[in-house]
C-alpha cells in the first residue's frame, strides 16, 4: 500500500519546487501526479513545444526517491486551439456550444480534436518514454465531469448514425425494435436519425432512442480513451495506464473504459459526495451533520468496491480529499483524523495507492477554496500530518492481495440509464436503491464485490441484482444457471422489466427469469412519501418506500405480503427453489430494517457467516485475511478480535480512528463504549 499526491509545478515558481518535493518525500509520499491541465504550458502556441519544465519536475521527483505519474493534458484544450478550431467544442442539447474559460469543453467525436489529442500525446510520450522516474500515466482527467459525456454537435450526429448502422441490419429493424410506430416516429433511413434534443414532450423522450444515444455516448468516451492508451502502450510498455473516474457517476460505463486500462482509479471526496447523494440525510439531522465532517462511509465504500470491480483487483484513489472543499453546498472542515481514516478505508477496500488532492492549495483560478495538504502560503495544513501518519501505517502492514468478497452486487449501466429515463417518481435513484442493500450487507460485516453483469458469477455464494431493469435472454440464462448450480440469487424491484431495446416484452416481468423465479409481476406503483407503505415478512411488519409491486406466484413460495394500500394482501416478496439454489424477488424498496432481514436470510441460505449488526458508522472490511475496523463515529468502540490479533491500533478504537486485525471479519465483535 502506497501514498501519492497531486502536484501542479506550473502553478509555482521553480525555486519552490525542490522544497515542495523534498517535503513530499519526508511525508512518505511515493507517487506524484502531474500535468493533467498543462497543455498550454507544453505547447504555448501551435507546434511550439516546451517539455523541459516538466522534465525538470520529474527529475526532482526521481531524485527524492519517488515516481511520477504523468497525465495526457487533453481535459483543457488551450485558447489558441479553440480559436483555430471552434468546431471541437461540445454542444449542449439546445445547440449552445461550450465556451473557453473552464475545462472539458471538447467533443469526444470531433475528428479534429482527436487529431490534436494524438499529436500532443505523441509529442509528450516521445519526451518521456524510457524515463526511469515515470511509473505510469493517467488518461485525460475525469471523463464526463461537469456533465460532458453527452454532446449534441454535428460530429456526434454523424457518429451516432454510423454507430446505429453497425448495430442494426437496416432501418426497418431499428423501427421495429424501438417501436417507432408510436407517435409516428418511424424513420426512412439512418440519415434521418437525429440526436435526442429538446422536444415539446421533453420529459417523454423515446426510451429506446434515449438508451441507444446514452450507450453511444459512453462508447464514444471508450473509443477516445483507447486513442490515449494505444499511444502510451506503443511508446513504453513498462508504464501502467489508468484513468480517474468519479463517484456515483452515471453517464459513463466504467467497466467498458477500464477494459483498456491496467486498473481503474477514482477521485474520492467523501464530504462532497455525501452531500450530493439522493439518499443522504438532511444536513440539520444528526446523521446529516456527521456527513458534513466524515462523509457517508457506505457511499464511499461502495464506490471503492465499484472501481475494484472494474479493475478486477487492486485500484487507486487518484484524488483523496485532504481538507475542506469548495462549497457543495457546504464546506465544513473534516473532523480530526479523517484524512488518515479515509486513506485506510480505501486500502481496506483494495486500493494499492491513495493519492491526495493536492499538495498545496492554489492561489488563483476556480479551485482556490479547494483544500490541500498544505495551505496556499506553503505552510503545512492539517492534512499533511495525517497523510504522513497513514504512510507510516502502511509501512507497518504486510503486502496484501486485493480485497474480495463472497457476495456480489451487480451494477448495470444500461439498466441505470433506462430507469433514470423513466423514473416514474423523483425519488427513484439507481445508486440509492443499490445502496439500500449494500448498507445492509456492510452493517453485517460482509465485504461486498460490486461487479458488472459480465462477471464470473460462480465465484460468489450469493448475488444481489438491484433493479436489473434491462435484461436480454443471455444474461437471464446465466443468472438462472447460477441459481440452478447452487447459487443464491436475489432480484429486486423493476428487474427484467425491459428487453435490451428498452421495451416491454409480450410476457410479464421478469420475462426470461420468470420460470426460475416461479412468479410474475402483476402490477407496480410508485409511491409518494406520505402514503402508508408496509409489508409483512417472516412474521414481522416492516416499512418500505418509493416503489411497490404485486407478485403473482406460479410455484414460488410467498414470504412477504403487502399490508397497506390498494394492494393489501397481495404478494410482495417470493422465493423459489431452482435446481440446487434459490431465486428470490423483493417487490418493494426496503427501508433499513427490512433490508437487514432480507440480507440475513440471504446469507443464511448461502451458508455464509452472519455477524451481529454493527454499530452505526462502524464498518469491518476484510482484505487478504486482515480486517480493518473503521470507526466513523465520534464515540469510542471496543474490539474483540476473536481468534485474530490486532496488529495496528488497540482494542479501544477512538472516534474517527481505526484498527487492523489479522483475522476474519465474522469473528470480530464491536461494542460501543459507554
Amino acid at each position: 500500500m502506497h501514498t501519492g499526491v497531486c502536484y501542479f509545478p506550473e502553478h509555482w515558481p521553480r525555486d519552490r519546487w525542490e522544497t515542495d518535493v523534498e517535503r513530499m518525500a519526508d511525508a512518505g509520499i511515493e507517487y506524484v501526479r502531474m500535468a493533467e491541465f498543462a497543455w498550454n504550458r507544453m505547447e504555448p502556441e501551435p507546434g511550439t513545444y516546451d517539455f523541459e519544465w516538466l522534465a525538470e519536475a520529474v527529475e526532482l521527483v526521481g531524485d527524492h526517491g519517488m515516481k511520477a505519474v504523468l497525465c495526457t493534458p487533453t481535459a483543457t484544450p488551450p485558447k489558441w486551439l479553440i480559436d483555430e478550431y471552434p468546431s471541437v467544442r461540445r454542444v449542449e442539447d439546445d445547440g449552445t456550444p461550450l465556451e473557453f474559460g473552464s475545462r472539458r469543453h471538447y467533443c469526444y467525436n470531433s475528428p479534429i480534436y482527436r487529431r490534436e489529442s494524438r499529436r500532443i500525446i505523441e509529442r509528450m510520450v516521445d519526451r518521456f518514454a524510457g524515463n526511469e522516474h515515470v511509473a505510469g500515466w493517467q488518461t485525460d482527467n475525469e471523463f464526463g465531469c461537469h456533465e460532458t459525456v453527452r454532446c449534441y454537435c454535428e460530429n456526434c450526429t454523424t457518429a451516432f448514425r454510423s454507430w446505429l448502422r453497425e448495430r442494426y441490419d437496416d432501418i426497418d429493424e431499428l423501427n421495429d425494435e424501438w417501436g417507432n410506430a408510436f407517435w409516428s416516429q418511424e424513420y426512412n433511413s439512418f440519415a434521418e436519425v437525429d440526436l435526442p434534443g429538446r422536444t415539446p414532450a421533453n420529459e417523454q423522450q423515446h426510451p429506446s432512442r434515449m438508451l441507444e444515444y446514452q450507450r453511444f455516448s459512453s462508447d464514444s468516451v471508450v473509443e477516445y480513451n483507447r486513442l490515449h492508451v494505444d499511444i502510451l502502450r506503443d511508446a513504453d510498455d513498462s508504464w501502467f495506464v489508468t484513468h480517474n473516474f468519479m463517484g456515483d457517476f452515471e453517464p459513463l460505463d466504467a467497466f467498458d473504459v477500464t477494459e483498456d486500462l491496467d486498473f481503474a482509479a477514482w477521485d474520492s471526496y467523501p464530504t462532497l459526495h455525501g452531500q450530493e447523494a439522493p439518499d443522504t440525510p438532511d444536513p440539520d439531522s444528526d446523521a446529516g451533520a456527521s456527513i458534513q465532517r466524515v462523509g457517508d462511509p457506505d457511499l464511499t465504500g461502495m464506490n471503492h468496491a465499484l472501481y475494484r470491480g472494474a479493475s478486477d483487483g487492486a485500484f487507486w484513489v487518484m484524488e483523496n480529499q485532504s481538507g475542506d472543499i469548495r462549497a457543495y453546498p457546504y464546506s465544513a472542515e473534516p473532523a480530526d483524523g479523517m484524512m488518515r481514516l479515509w486513506a485506510h478505508q480505501a486500502v481496506a477496500h483494495g486500493a494499492d495507492t491513495v493519492s491526495y488532492f493536492r499538495w498545496r492549495r492554489c492561489t488563483f483560478g476556480q479551485e482556490q477554496y479547494w483544500g490541500a495538504l498544505n495551505n496556499y502560503d506553503g505552510s503545512p495544513d492539517r492534512g499533511v500530518v495525517e497523510a504522513t501518519e497513514a504512510a507510516a501505517d502502511f509501512d507497518e502492514l504486510p503486502d496484501l492481495d486485493a480485497t474480495s468478497g463472497d457476495v456480489a452486487l451487480l451494477i448495470d449501466y444500461d439498466s441505470m440509464w433506462a430507469l433514470h429515463n423513466e423514473r416514474h417518481t423523483p425519488d427513484f435513484d439507481y445508486w440509492a436503491h443499490i445502496r439500500a442493500y449494500y448498507r445492509a450487507l456492510r452493517a453485517r460485516g460482509v465485504t461486498v464485490d460490486v461487479v458488472s453483469t459480465a462477471a464470473d458469477f460462480d465465484t460468489y455464494s450469493a448475488i444481489v441484482t438491484p433493479s436489473l431493469h434491462v435484461v436480454d435472454d443471455d444474461l437471464a440464462g446465466r443468472l438462472a444457471d447460477y441459481a440452478a448450480d447452487g447459487g443464491e440469487l436475489l432480484l429486486t424491484v423493476r428487474t427484467a422489466t425491459k428487453n435490451e431495446y428498452d421495451r416491454f416484452r409480450d410476457e410479464l416481468a421478469p420475462g426470461p427469469l420468470s420460470d426460475a423465479l416461479g412468479a410474475r409481476i402483476e402490477q407496480h406503483e410508485s409511491l409518494a412519501p406520505g402514503l402508508d407503505t408496509r409489508v409483512r415478512y417472516d412474521g414481522d411488519t416492516y416499512d418500505y418506500r418509493t416503489w411497490g409491486e404485486w407478485i403473482q406466484p406460479e410455484g414460488a413460495t410467498v414470504v412477504g405480503q403487502h399490508e397497506s394500500g390498494v394492494g393489501a394482501s397481495e404478494s410482495a416478496i417470493v422465493r423459489n427453489e431452482h435446481g440446487e439454489g434459490h431465486v428470490a424477488y423483493v417487490g418493494v424498496w426496503p427501508e433499513s430494517a427490512l433490508a437487514d432481514a432480507l440480507v440475513v436470510a440471504l446469507l443464511e441460505r448461502a451458508g455464509l457467516p452472519v455477524s451481529e449488526q454493527l454499530p452505526e458508522n462502524v464498518r469491518l472490511t476484510e482484505r487478504d485475511g486482515h480486517t480493518w475496523v473503521t470507526n466513523f463515529r465520534e464515540e469510542d468502540v471496543s474490539v474483540d478480535p476473536g481468534s485474530g490479533t490486532i496488529i495496528l491500533g488497540e482494542e479501544t478504537v477512538p472516534g474517527r480512528d481505526l484498527a487492523v486485525v489479522e483475522g476474519p471479519a465474522h469473528e470480530i465483535a464491536i461494542r460501543v463504549e459507554q
